[in-house]
């Protein structure tokens, strides 16, 4: 095998507005998604398509729509037909993995210049009919349509809601919201915190919007019948929160009802709620205010050699240093971040004081308040510290903006990038991400140019 030791770099990149689910970009199919992305990316940094060797994207909900979403959008996009093209399902930090898999394929001699990315469409994941095809109804779409009445009484089939299947864990048996309560009642972090942080990521998502920081990497997504979205749309359906926060208080929990009480979460998942057992006057926490929307958009950065950039006359934003990736109990998933920052940090050989900026995805407050006090217990980093400096999230998260699931990596290097740019005195930057299945992804770079 061919490897040796390259700098890679990353030129910068582009992402479509982040649309709110069943909304705006709601009739944009992922692959369009991901051309529109791509095509703002190579635009922006002024990359000829036939300079790209490759396209990477991860994409979470893969359907038979598009088969290799990666090789579809090299069609749609007139890429060079010799490039190679793969899409990667890692959960929500499949891009981040698209990202780490460029700089794979560039140390190996692959090719050297590639585009990577993500995308999701979360309002168009589909209804499916689950079940053997030896089933007598499932024989056929014609026998599927012709006993469509009676599928439902069939025990031989189940008719699924893919993303509520997609966000639940199958072997703990636990969503992604109930992992959050899990993290909560576990840490003893409370709802006025989580409330209180949610706050915050609408507040700074809102001002940055404002300040004109997302113009600097954010492309109005355009279709044949107009412009469908120009910024980020969930910070600005819950603009009202910022000026009264009071209404976050007024959000139901999840799982403290009277149709199912605290007292029925810990009897279904207390298992994993390490040394705490049901206290009356328990509280539910996780609420759809203080948790990520579910979303539509698609993002994409440039990763190359020094070299080749400086041969292409490329600009230069940053070097990537290193990354990793760790895996832990499902139930936890949202503390992952805090495990796989040591490993990236590690490969890029600095300590987690020496960032001057991080991006650590959201998506719940309860994870991100986990992580700050596991990283710090566990591992001496000061997650909280960043934050209330404005280095950690300044420009706001995925409470706020929203959460395209194949594209959240990408949108958080997107971030990092411009947010090193804007700052004179920053050079080391980090993003981390939580998956479901217990999968976190980091990545740290240093600013050049």
């Amino acid at each position: 095998m061919f490897a040796e030791s390259k700098k890679i770099v990353l030129c910068g990149g582009c992402r479509t507005p982040i649309g709110h689910i069943s909304r705006s970009l709601s009739g944009v199919k992922p692959e369009d998604l991901m051309a529109a992305a791509v095509e703002a990316a190579l635009r922006k940094v002024g990359v000829a398509k036939d300079a790209v060797d490759g396209l990477i994207a991860g994409w979470v909900g893969q359907s038979f729509s598009a088969p290799n979403l990666a090789r579809v959008t090299v069609a749609k996009t007139g890429l060079p037909e010799k490039a190679q093209a793969v899409t990667v399902q890692n959960n929500c930090i499949s891009s981040i993995e698209a990202v780490a898999a460029a700089c794979r394929a560039i140390l190996t001699g692959e090719g050297e210049l590639y585009v990577a990315g993500g995308t999701e469409c979360m309002s168009r994941m589909p209804f499916t009919i689950e079940g053997s095809r030896s089933a007598k109804e499932l024989r056929s779409l014609d026998v599927v349509k012709a006993k469509w009445t009676g599928l439902l009484e069939s025990p031989q089939v189940r008719v699924v809601d893919s993303m509520e299947e997609g966000l639940t864990d199958p072997v703990k048996k636990i969503n992604m919201a109930a992992t959050a309560e899990v993290c909560s009642q576990m840490l003893g972090i409370t709802r006025e915190a989580q409330d209180q942080y949610a706050h915050e990521s609408f507040r700074r998502s809102v001002a940055a919007w404002n300040a004109g920081f997302y113009a600097s990497h954010v492309e109005p997504l355009k279709t044949e019948a107009g412009t469908a979205l120009e910024k980020d749309e969930y910070p600005f359906l819950r603009e009202d929160l910022i000026a009264k926060p009071q209404m976050f208080a007024k959000a139901p929990t999840l799982f403290d009802g009277s149709s199912y009480p605290i007292k029925r979460f810990y009897e279904d998942f207390g298992g994993f709620i390490e040394g705490k057992t049901y206290q009356e006057g328990a509280k539910g926490t996780v609420t759809l205010f203080n948790s990520c929307g579910r979303s539509d958009g698609a993002a994409a950065l440039v990763v190359t050699t020094e070299e080749k950039a400086r041969a292409l006359k490329l600009p230069v934003m940053a070097e990537v240093m290193g990354w990793g990736f760790y895996g832990n109990n499902p139930a936890h998933m949202g503390l992952s971040p805090a495990l796989a920052a040591p490993l990236a940090l590690k490969c890029a050989g600095i300590g987690f004081d020496q960032l001057d900026a991080v991006e650590l995805h959201e998506p719940f407050a309860a994870t991100v308040l986990g992580i700050f006090k596991v990283g710090k217990e566990r591992f001496g980093h000061d997650w909280e510290a960043k934050y209330r400096q404005a280095k950690l999230n300044p420009n706001g998260g995925s409470i706020a903006l929203g959460h395209p699931l194949g594209a959240t990596g990408a949108r958080l290097m997107l971030n990092l990038l411009y947010s090193l740019k804007a700052d004179p005195k920053a050079r080391y930057g980090m993003l981390a991400a939580c998956a479901g299945g217990g999968m976190g992804g980091a990545m740290v770079v240093e600013k050049r140019g």
